[in-house]
């Protein structure tokens, strides 16, 4: 009793075992936990717990705040070394790319599809909007995009920019690149807003694509166009769609909390929608080498839309089809 109703007693009773556990604590953070000895791993749980009942004692008898916290940082320390999991690096990459994501992208099946309807909507609303008057096309394409491709240019010259491998269109495929990629994270990092940045970007990103198709188009060149597209785009626009799909979580998981306060739904949408995010840059950069390289080099149409076709089926595959072990939630 004498050292509960003295704090300083308290402390000078104890802190040798917390001045031990901390030690070993450290030694164990600064290295690993095999820089332990026998006699650490064997006093390690004792400590913890002795530290736990510390902190209990601390709280239940209201000592000093400053005490409390010490303990708790070092009991949260504790625990991590006394049932934390510690798998090695490789083979969280490894659970990530056969477990996580999949999971998480199969998880968001329903906003994927809703991301995925806003972004037909825009390229529909795009190029029907251009075919009723072509002065809309530089409303939706910047003149840094367009790079000459609007409607004064001739057919040949359009023709020319599916083909060129030159300086010209390296620098068009960085710029388009750079700008898929900004919109996926906008769409993402937004999508708290309630969800509506999330619309307005994707159907005005994907106004673009129904422009650039009925510019081509116009000039007969839909089908060179489609293969130019699709050697990255099946890629590229999937992985902004499903940048989208994880933004829509987040902003339905703030507009319909549920039994759980808006921030802590928040917080757990964006555990998965996180994962997905990960994943949709992976995409992203898979899309640039095949944007920066394999269109540049490939010029043949139907070599690029297998190439594109392979990729479409490649991540529907990995994404949804069923696998052992494997389960989405909703």
């Amino acid at each position: 009793m004498t050292e509960l109703a003295n704090p300083r007693a308290f402390r000078a009773a104890r802190e040798h075992e917390w001045g031990q556990l901390e030690e070993i604590l450290r030694r164990a953070e600064e290295r690993s936990v095999r820089a332990l000895d026998d006699g650490d791993l064997r006093a390690l749980p004792v400590l913890y717990r002795g530290a736990l009942s510390s902190l209990s004692v601390a709280r239940e008898t209201s000592l000093d705040l400053e005490l409390v916290t010490y303990l708790e940082g070092l009991c949260a320390r504790a625990y991590f070394f006394v049932y934390g999991v510690r798998t090695p690096l490789m083979s969280r990459i490894g659970a990530f790319f056969a477990r996580d994501w999949p999971l998480a992208m199969r998880s968001l099946w329903r906003e994927t599809l809703v991301s995925l309807l806003l972004t037909v909507i825009g390229a529909v609303a795009g190029y029907l909007l251009v075919a009723s008057d072509s002065s809309w096309y530089d409303n939706f394409v910047p003149s840094e995009l367009a790079n000459g491709r609007d409607f004064s240019a001739s057919t040949e010259f359009l023709r020319t920019t599916l083909y060129d491998s030159g300086d010209a269109l390296s620098v068009l495929a960085a710029a388009l690149f750079r700008h898929n990629a900004e919109i996926a994270i906008f769409c993402f990092a937004l999508g708290f807003a309630f969800g509506v940045p999330t619309v307005m970007l994707l159907i005005v990103n994907a106004t673009m694509l129904g422009a650039f198709l009925k510019l081509f188009s116009a000039h007969g060149l839909a089908f060179e166009l489609g293969g130019w597209l699709s050697i990255h785009g099946t890629t590229e626009i999937f992985a902004i769609v499903l940048a989208g799909a994880a933004g829509f979580r987040i902003g339905w998981s703030v507009v319909f909390p549920g039994d759980r306060s808006r921030l802590l739904a928040a917080a757990g949408a964006g555990r998965t929608a996180s994962l997905a995010m990960i994943g949709v840059v992976l995409m992203l950069l898979c899309a640039g080498l095949l944007e920066g390289f394999g269109r540049q080099l490939i010029v043949e149409d139907w070599a690029r839309y297998t190439i594109g076709g392979i990729m479409l089926a490649f991540w529907c595959a990995y994404f949804y089809l069923p696998r052992r072990g494997v389960r989405a939630d909703g």
